[in-house]
C-alpha cells in the first residue's frame, strides 16, 4: 500500500495481508485509487459516522475520535507489539524520532499497572501482553 505523505512526512510503501488484497481485488477497478473519494468527503463520511454510533451508543466521548486519534493508537500497538520505536517511526513516516516519543510516552498522569504471576505460563502471558519482567523473590 503507497502511503502519500502530508505535513513533511515521508511517503512510504507498507505490506497488507494476502486477505486484504484479495478481498481489493474483488472490487470494481475504474480508476487507479481504490478509494478515489476527496480528503473531505472521507472526513465528511467519518465525521457523520462518528456522530451516528456516538448517539445511537451514548457516548459522547467517542466525538473526540479523530484520525489522528486512530494514527496514535496504530503507532502505540505497533511499539506494544515490536518495542521497536525506530520501526514505529518508519510506519508512521516521521523523519525525527523524538515526535514518536511525545506520541507513545505522553501520559495523562503517574498511574501505572503490575501484576504478580506465581507460575511460568501466567508470567509468560503477563509478558505477552506488554508487562515487563522485573525480578524474582
Amino acid at each position: 500500500m503507497r502511503v502519500t505523505p502530508e505535513k513533511g512526512s515521508r511517503p512510504r510503501i507498507l505490506p497488507i495481508s494476502l486477505k486484504l488484497l484479495a478481498m481489493l481485488r474483488r472490487l470494481p477497478m475504474e480508476e487507479e485509487r481504490v478509494f478515489p473519494a476527496s480528503r473531505n468527503s472521507i472526513y465528511e463520511t467519518f465525521e457523520k459516522s462518528r456522530k451516528r454510533v456516538a448517539e445511537k451508543l451514548q457516548n459522547p466521548r467517542l466525538l473526540r475520535i479523530s484520525f489522528h486519534t486512530l494514527r496514535h493508537w496504530k503507532a502505540t500497538m505497533e511499539y506494544h507489539k515490536t518495542k521497536d520505536i525506530l520501526y514505529v517511526k518508519q510506519i508512521l513516516g516521521h523523519k525525527k524520532i523524538e515526535n514518536i516519543e511525545r506520541a507513545l510516552f505522553q501520559t495523562q498522569n503517574d498511574e501505572f499497572h503490575s501484576a504478580v504471576a506465581e507460575k511460568i505460563e501466567e508470567a509468560r502471558k503477563l509478558i505477552e501482553a506488554g508487562f515487563e519482567y522485573v525480578c524474582d523473590l
